[in-house]
């Protein structure tokens, strides 16, 4: 053990003791980013209040670091992989954009384009931004300067659920206010590839099969293509009826997948969808807004309970404890790589 090592052992041992950091687990390769409300901690937006709702990175698993405004509804978050710091975010504002990693902002759409939801940009087409607003989607072909809406073929044109097919440019999943639509010509025109009763709230690509696609619905469960999101499917193993709110895959394990939302809370399957397992012993509630797995941490899992702290477990959700924040809303959970 050389002099560097020993100095730095004990603490390196007494964060895997208490869970923080896996022993022998390598550097991470991705920050974990947060959108977090603390209203219900008595904050209100704009205020002073040692509590601050937004933004939040966190590059050790630890700790966590606010950036940008003090402000209530912050959704999504997805990297500018033309800018070395670049981030953009969905708010009530509308689309807003970061060059410098989160301490400086600006507001890219218009007062006519606000409450965003999800939003994507298409890798082979790295100009284009798709946004999906209260009424319809928002799309720049200039990096955010100017925008339109391109709703063509969409009937109810609430849309939440934003997905880039990365093997083609120009082709797009929506998930809307009654169902999924795809565009194969960057959103000129849209088809229904699945009708739902209510909203899609999160649709994903699998990182280890670019055909397969899985989706999160208000009312029809959780949905799986493995067409590229030309015919879907309802998974029967996860109940049907209760807000589904994320859908994640586990980018180290072809076959382990995970769902969550309100009453339902996380389920874990590790057969590739064929049978699921309820996780939620320990959890504060099942009213679940945001989870996810950690792409850097085999095994571990982030859920983030209503009006309570952020959970994590290190045992794909047989055991929790709490890790950050206290009576939070947290939106959503991304992991960004490091450049």
């Amino acid at each position: 053990m050389n002099i560097a090592t020993r100095k730095f052992f004990p603490a390196l041992l007494a964060a895997a003791l208490a869970g923080l950091m896996p022993a022998g687990a390598a550097e991470p390769k991705h920050d974990l980013f947060l959108t977090v409300n603390m209203s219900g901690q008595g904050q209100v937006m704009g205020s002073r209040a040692p509590f601050k709702s937004g933004l939040y990175r966190s590059g050790d698993r630890q700790t966590f670091e606010h950036l940008g405004p003090n402000h209530i509804r912050v959704l999504t978050l997805v990297r500018d992989p033309q800018e070395p710091n670049g981030l953009l975010i969905t708010a009530l504002d509308g689309v807003v954009r970061s060059q410098d990693g989160g301490r400086t902002w600006h507001i890219l759409t218009g007062w006519t384009m606000t409450e965003a939801k999800g939003i994507v940009l298409d890798s082979h087409a790295p100009d284009d931004i798709y946004a999906g607003l209260p009424d319809g989607i928002a799309v720049s072909r200039d990096r955010g300067r100017t925008w339109e809406r391109r709703n063509d073929g969409i009937r109810r044109s609430y849309t939440h659920a934003l997905a880039v097919d990365r093997t083609r440019a120009g082709r797009v999943l929506a998930g809307t206010e009654l169902g999924i639509y795809l565009t194969e010509d960057g959103a000129r025109t849209w088809r229904l590839v699945q009708a739902t009763g209510k909203v899609t709230y999160e649709i994903r690509q699998s990182p280890h099969d670019p055909r397969v696609f899985f989706a999160a619905t208000t009312s029809d469960g959780a949905l799986w293509s493995t067409d590229g999101g030309g015919t879907w499917q309802r998974i029967a193993g996860v109940p049907a009826g209760h807000t589904l709110h994320n859908c994640d895959f586990d980018p180290g394990d072809t076959h382990r997948l995970m769902v969550c939302g309100w009453d339902t809370g996380v389920l874990v399957s590790e057969d590739g969808g064929r049978t699921w397992s309820d996780r939620n012993a320990g959890l504060p509630n099942r009213e679940i807004w945001s989870a996810r797995l950690d792409p850097d941490i085999p095994g571990r899992i982030y859920a983030a309970p209503n009006l309570a702290p952020l959970q994590v477990s290190d045992d794909l959700g047989r055991t929790w404890r709490a890790l950050a924040f206290e009576k939070a809303i947290v939106f959503n959970l991304a992991f960004i790589p490091r450049k």
